[in-house]
Protein backbone atom coordinates (compact mmCIF):
# COMPACT_ATOMS: atom_id res chain seq x y z
CA UNK A 1 0.00 0.00 0.00
CA UNK A 2 2.72 2.65 1.05
CA UNK A 3 4.64 1.35 -2.15
CA UNK A 4 1.50 2.65 -4.25
CA UNK A 5 1.33 5.78 -2.57
CA UNK A 6 4.68 6.57 -3.48
CA UNK A 7 4.67 5.57 -6.73
CA UNK A 8 1.39 7.79 -7.56
CA UNK A 9 3.36 10.59 -6.39
CA UNK A 10 6.28 9.99 -8.53
CA UNK A 11 3.77 9.47 -11.53
CA UNK A 12 1.85 12.92 -10.81
CA UNK A 13 5.42 14.65 -10.01
CA UNK A 14 6.89 12.94 -13.75
CA UNK A 15 3.39 14.28 -15.27
CA UNK A 16 3.75 17.92 -13.96
CA UNK A 17 7.69 17.90 -14.98
CA UNK A 18 6.62 17.23 -18.37
CA UNK A 19 4.05 19.59 -19.10
CA UNK A 20 5.78 22.76 -17.63
CA UNK A 21 9.18 21.45 -19.50
CA UNK A 22 10.91 20.83 -22.41
CA UNK A 23 13.56 18.56 -23.03
CA UNK A 24 16.23 20.49 -25.06
CA UNK A 25 17.84 18.13 -26.68
CA UNK A 26 14.81 17.50 -28.38
CA UNK A 27 14.43 21.20 -29.70
CA UNK A 28 16.02 19.82 -32.92
CA UNK A 29 18.74 22.30 -33.28
CA UNK A 30 20.51 23.13 -36.75
CA UNK A 31 23.56 20.97 -37.50
CA UNK A 32 25.72 24.13 -37.95
CA UNK A 33 24.52 24.70 -34.22
CA UNK A 34 25.19 21.63 -32.87
CA UNK A 35 28.74 21.67 -34.07
CA UNK A 36 29.36 24.93 -33.08
CA UNK A 37 28.70 23.84 -29.83
CA UNK A 38 30.31 20.50 -29.87
CA UNK A 39 33.33 22.00 -31.09
CA UNK A 40 32.95 25.29 -28.50
CA UNK A 41 32.32 22.16 -25.78
CA UNK A 42 35.35 20.14 -26.34
CA UNK A 43 37.61 23.52 -26.44
CA UNK A 44 36.08 23.95 -23.46
CA UNK A 45 37.21 21.23 -22.29
CA UNK A 46 40.85 20.77 -23.48
CA UNK A 47 41.15 24.26 -21.85
CA UNK A 48 39.89 23.28 -18.07
CA UNK A 49 41.92 19.90 -18.59
CA UNK A 50 45.28 22.17 -19.26
CA UNK A 51 44.32 24.30 -16.39
CA UNK A 52 44.02 21.20 -13.87
CA UNK A 53 47.37 20.21 -15.15
CA UNK A 54 48.89 23.34 -14.67
CA UNK A 55 47.69 23.41 -11.38
CA UNK A 56 48.92 20.12 -10.42
CA UNK A 57 52.02 20.02 -11.91
CA UNK A 58 52.76 23.51 -9.62
CA UNK A 59 51.43 21.37 -6.96
CA UNK A 60 54.09 19.26 -7.67
CA UNK A 61 56.86 21.33 -8.04
CA UNK A 62 56.34 23.82 -4.75
CA UNK A 63 55.81 20.86 -2.26
CA UNK A 64 58.69 20.76 -1.12
CA UNK A 65 62.16 22.76 -2.50
CA UNK A 66 64.23 21.20 -0.21
CA UNK A 67 63.35 17.76 -1.60
CA UNK A 68 66.45 17.01 -4.21
CA UNK A 69 66.01 13.11 -4.25
CA UNK A 70 65.17 13.42 -8.47
CA UNK A 71 68.49 14.50 -8.65
CA UNK A 72 69.77 11.02 -7.68
CA UNK A 73 66.92 9.11 -9.30
CA UNK A 74 68.37 11.30 -12.95
CA UNK A 75 71.89 10.26 -12.02
CA UNK A 76 70.99 7.19 -11.99
CA UNK A 77 68.66 6.79 -14.74
CA UNK A 78 71.60 8.34 -16.89
CA UNK A 79 73.89 6.07 -15.59
CA UNK A 80 72.02 3.05 -16.60
CA UNK A 81 72.06 3.97 -20.04
CA UNK A 82 68.71 5.94 -20.66
CA UNK A 83 69.24 9.39 -22.87
CA UNK A 84 70.16 12.39 -21.42
CA UNK A 85 67.99 15.13 -22.01
CA UNK A 86 70.08 17.74 -21.60
CA UNK A 87 72.46 17.17 -24.86
CA UNK A 88 71.92 19.92 -27.10
CA UNK A 89 70.82 17.53 -30.06
CA UNK A 90 68.00 16.25 -27.69
CA UNK A 91 67.21 19.79 -26.52
CA UNK A 92 66.77 20.46 -30.06
CA UNK A 93 64.46 17.52 -30.98
CA UNK A 94 62.03 18.78 -28.16
CA UNK A 95 62.13 22.31 -29.72
CA UNK A 96 61.08 21.37 -32.76
CA UNK A 97 58.50 18.76 -31.67
CA UNK A 98 55.05 19.72 -32.69
CA UNK A 99 53.21 16.98 -30.39
CA UNK A 100 55.11 18.81 -27.37
CA UNK A 101 54.33 22.03 -28.60
CA UNK A 102 50.83 22.03 -28.63
CA UNK A 103 50.34 20.21 -25.55
CA UNK A 104 52.17 23.50 -23.90
CA UNK A 105 49.92 25.79 -25.75
CA UNK A 106 52.61 27.05 -27.52
CA UNK A 107 51.46 26.38 -31.11
CA UNK A 108 47.54 25.74 -32.74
Amino acid sequence: MILKKIAQKFNTKQDKLAQGTTNPFNLGFEHSKCDFLNNLTQKALKMYERKCDIRNFTKLVLSNPENTSHNNIVRGLIQNGIIDPFEDDKLAFLADNDRLLRDLGLVE
